[in-house]
């Protein structure tokens, strides 16, 4: 294990998932009694967990009927970066297309893209 893993997100790596529920209410209910994942609100329409064993692993449950994007319901995979402007760069010369420009969050940065097949992502920086 190097040292880089030890102080942060390593650059590139998968950081955080949000997954799509009609009812997040019921969503935390189930993953609190089956898991003991632990749940943050932010509104009605979202909360955020983390994997309470090891930590490793955090994400959020947001409202949504259906999937395909992340619009319709379909899990956001959003990478870490410790330069958005180059990751965003390479994702446009690789082909992929920015769906919602960088804007900003409490605690950094992020823009969500689509690769050339339509499939959506996201990529935020704490820089």
């Amino acid at each position: 294990m190097s040292n880089e893993s030890l102080s942060g997100p390593r650059h590139g790596s998968i950081n955080y998932l949000e997954f799509p529920s009609r009812d997040p209410a019921l969503t935390k209910a189930f993953f609190s009694q089956v898991f003991g994942w632990t749940f943050v609100d932010y509104g009605p329409d979202y909360c955020a967990f983390k994997e309470p064993h090891t930590g490793s692993v955090e994400g959020g449950f947001y409202r949504a009927d259906a999937c395909s994007d992340a619009d319709a319901g379909a899990v956001l995979i959003v990478f870490y970066s410790r330069d958005l402007a180059a990751t965003q760069q390479a994702v446009e010369q690789a082909g992929g297309s920015v769906s919602r420009p960088v804007f900003e969050f409490p605690g950094g940065r992020r823009f969500h893209f689509k690769e050339p097949c339509g499939n959506e992502f996201a990529v935020w920086s704490d820089q």
